[in-house]
């Protein structure tokens, strides 16, 4: 599906690792050429045609976002560098501030480290207490086991939306709606969801919400946090410099702009909010429904063609999302990493980023493939080929 928009497609690889980060289409290099070659300059910063340009483009970028995820505000939509440190500004800038001693913060062991790493540290810092929902038989996560780990001391609920490793989708409306009657914050990751489900804010009722630009084809370095507006009001700036401030004389007279501006603190990235507004705007031309279906089906196909191999072990048979991670019986993850290299395909190896998921899986290291709507059956044949026949693995290893 739309495979002739990735100039990456000419290298002859085939690429399976889009839960790390997605090829970019030609849309999108083009509009960040675009501003590199004709209209450059920084933005908030000049009354210049050149960065009045920069400017209207770039929160233009900002209104596409809103629309994309069904925001009520504009000011509800702040650009960072990714999904970690928009984790990372909400563990931070807001819960730091609000979160006492024997406060509790669920999460599961299919966290991705950074929606892990920020609450462990406020573990250390406020004297919270992490607690885990415990996963199903197949590692996911429900509401009746959340419901089972939820006490009077329970402040925030933060999970992903689709985990990148066992590519589970959780349930999140009906999470938010069980957590806010009994005034629970819900925190959602959606690096793993947002460039291939619809997600609409409002109707999930998400607090907070983190998502990178690079998995969804758009660049690297750019990513958005959401917030309900009347909660990002009260979140505290960790960048602290130009453009943020109306004025400061002194210590004690600083005086911050509004929202956003006031949390995007320095010249922004500026190519990077242009690069993923075009993404989204490519992404809808396509069509989410329609990429997510693409992606099922050819899921559905990989894993039955998985299946008939007697020395694969697939971890996550059952998924949502497009995500596949298995095991070669007896072939350490990264040696199969290593030997699909060689035939040009890209698939990733190791734990993921999810260290702490091996408690419930009982495996460190997986190979892991996650397909997009450029990936083919055609591809899909040519991986299946090459590991079907053990011995040839093993031989390639030596």
């Amino acid at each position: 599906m739309n495979r002739e928009d990735f100039p990456m497609m000419n290298t002859g690889y085939i690429y399976l690792d889009n839960g790390a980060t997605t090829w970019k289409p030609k849309y999108v290099l083009d509009k960040i050429n675009n501003y590199y070659t004709n209209y450059t300059a920084n933005a908030h910063r000049g009354d210049y045609d050149l960065s009045l340009k920069v400017d209207s483009e770039y929160e233009n970028a900002r209104d596409i976002v809103k629309e994309f995820i069904n925001a009520n505000s504009r000011k509800e939509i702040i650009f960072t560098s990714g999904t970690t440190e928009s984790l990372n500004i909400i563990a931070n800038g807001f819960f730091k501030e609000i979160l006492e001693p024997g406060d509790e913060i669920i999460i599961s062991e299919s966290e991705h480290a950074s929606n892990i790493l920020p609450w462990f540290n406020l573990a250390k810092t406020n004297g919270i207490n992490i607690k885990y929902c415990p996963l199903d038989d197949n590692h996911y996560v429900t509401l009746n086991n959340l419901k089972k780990v939820i006490t009077k001391n329970t402040k925030v609920i933060s999970l992903a939306h689709i985990t990148n490793v066992i590519g589970d989708l959780r349930p999140i409306k009906e999470i938010t709606e069980f957590a806010h009657a009994n005034n629970i914050f819900v925190v959602v990751d959606g690096a793993q969801s947002i460039p291939h489900i619809k997600t609409d804010v409002k109707d999930l009722d998400i607090d907070f919400l983190a998502f990178s630009g690079h998995k969804m084809c758009g660049p690297t370095g750019i990513g958005v946090l959401y917030g309900k507006l009347e909660l990002l009001e009260h979140v505290t700036p960790q960048n602290l410099g130009g453009g943020m401030n109306e004025s400061f004389d002194n210590v004690n007279e600083v005086y911050l702009k509004s929202l956003p501006t006031r949390l995007e603190a320095g010249t922004p990235n500026i190519e990077g909010a242009i690069g993923l507004g075009a993404a989204i705007e490519y992404l809808q031309n396509i069509g989410l429904d329609k990429i997510s279906e693409h992606e099922k089906n050819l899921r559905k196909y990989l894993v039955s063609k998985l299946s008939e191999i007697k020395h694969i072990d697939i971890i996550n048979e059952e998924s949502d999302s497009g995500v596949v991670s298995f095991n070669v019986d007896g072939i350490f993850a990264q040696d199969v990493a290593v030997y699909l290299n060689k035939y040009k395909i890209c698939v990733r190896a190791g734990s993921h980023c999810a260290k702490i998921l091996k408690n419930e899986v009982g495996v460190k290291n997986t190979v892991r493939i996650s397909i997009y709507f450029y990936n083919t059956k055609e591809e899909i044949d040519k991986l299946i080929e090459l590991l079907k026949d053990k011995n040839k693995i093993l031989n390639e290893m030596l």
